[in-house]
């Protein structure tokens, strides 16, 4: 059977407030710089994207990075998983006051029902059974989420409540209370077997109840987000000692990562898109990752190309000739039987047909560049070594054991050719 989820739908109740987090451009002074916003500002957007649907208002920006901006200064106070969960379903079932249970009005919501029903899972007390529902109240609840229509002529019932502190059973006399009954205990049970665990002082128990009753309290938009919001904040901490994003030597820079984020989350684009951000990013972690793989290549090749036998395509293909043969060349939409061995500019062999003892056929349009280039240079029978840039290899991919932005050299002998 499927199992219905924890409640943890987002939380929608507005607050006043004022805001406090502005979206406008930032001060960008160079690569670094702009590295950080758009770290920051791609992050953010995708999280209005796909986490802020119901709630994109200014109050839920400054909840937001409040709890991210608290979280990097080392200010979050630290909960247990029994105590986040419990404030979650808390935050949620003061939504259901208002919005119904499960979000469906039609229901209405029973806090002392629910509650209770909640506890009662926790400590595995039985749920009772009533004339209209079965003894599986999972799969109960997920055909009646979808049918259930309570009685139309009684205008549904909404009780607040708070969570109470013992298992007690109850008697249920609606189909509104069954229903809530079954989530809650739904929940309990869940909760007791997937977070609560082993408790046998029961204190993981009561620190859930207490939180679920702070969670009833609370006037904060959306839990999840602030759970979010304040994992984000430990991590970018975390990167002042190991360099942004794990890359040694790249510093983290609060203020440029928090206005990112609160121009991302604010749909705030006038500076930079969401996806001119993530290209961004993903180019220049690589050039700080790599750019020494790609200087010394490019090195390499100015001086390689000084050398006696070696010759430059207007490409910037390099290659010598190993062995002219005297065959047809080959076209761009044939395929050839050859033979290779590669290897990058220190050595370091990555593949090589010779050592395996068996030659390969391809289309010689289905490879990279300074192959579909040089092989057409090469006569059947000739035995070519290329040397190939970065932009005509596999340039900012990472390729088995071939870095970034490698410069490649291929030993290459034509054996024939298939039309």
């Amino acid at each position: 059977m499927k199992k219905f989820p924890f409640i943890v739908m987002a939380a929608v109740a507005m607050i006043s407030c004022g805001n406090t987090y502005t979206a406008k451009n930032a001060a960008l002074g160079g690569k670094i710089d702009s590295l950080n916003y758009a770290l920051g500002l791609v992050n953010g957007a995708q999280i209005r994207m796909y986490y802020m649907q119901q709630d994109t208002s200014a109050a839920m920006v400054d909840e937001f990075m409040e709890a991210l901006t608290a979280a990097y200064e080392g200010k979050t106070e630290e909960k247990t998983d029994a105590q986040r969960v419990g404030e979650n379903i808390g935050y949620t079932a003061k939504q259901f006051e208002t919005k119904g249970l499960a979000e469906k009005k039609e229901w209405g919501y029973n806090g002392k029902v629910f509650l209770q029903a909640l506890v009662n899972g926790l400590y595995g007390e039985k749920a009772p059974a009533a004339d209209s529902v079965e003894t599986n109240w999972g799969e109960w609840f997920q055909q009646q989420y979808y049918t259930a229509q309570p009685d139309s002529t009684q205008k549904p019932k909404y009780v607040k409540a708070s969570c109470p502190a013992k298992a007690k059973q109850l008697k249920l006399k609606t189909l509104s209370d069954s229903l809530n009954y079954a989530l809650g205990w739904l929940n309990g049970e869940q909760i007791s077997a997937q977070v609560i665990g082993a408790d046998t002082t029961g204190t993981a128990k009561k620190a859930f109840i207490n939180a679920v009753n702070t969670g009833l309290k609370s006037g904060k938009h959306n839990p999840q987000l602030i759970g979010m919001a304040e994992n984000i904040g430990k991590t970018i901490a975390e990167q002042e000692e190991t360099g942004l994003l794990g890359v040694e030597g790249v510093p983290t820079l609060f203020s440029l990562i928090q206005q990112g984020f609160t121009n991302g989350l604010s749909g705030y684009d006038k500076q930079m898109t969401m996806q001119e951000a993530g290209e961004y990013v993903n180019k220049t972690l690589d050039e700080l990752r790599y750019g020494d793989v790609k200087a010394q290549g490019e090195q390499f090749l100015e001086e390689n190309k000084l050398k006696e036998g070696v010759v430059v395509t207007e490409s910037g293909l390099q290659y010598e000739v190993l062995r002219m043969g005297k065959g047809q060349k080959p076209q761009e939409t044939d395929r050839v039987k050859v033979h290779y061995h590669g290897t990058l500019i220190d050595g370091t062999v990555f593949d090589s047909s010779v050592e395996r003892g068996e030659p390969i056929t391809f289309g010689l349009n289905q490879v990279i560049k300074g192959w579909t280039e040089g092989v057409q240079l090469m006569p059947v029978g000739s035995k070519f070594r290329f040397y190939i840039p970065q932009e005509l290899g596999y340039g900012s991919q990472k390729a088995g054991q071939i870095p970034p932005y490698s410069t490649l050299i291929f030993e290459v002998e034509l054996l024939g050719i298939e039309k």
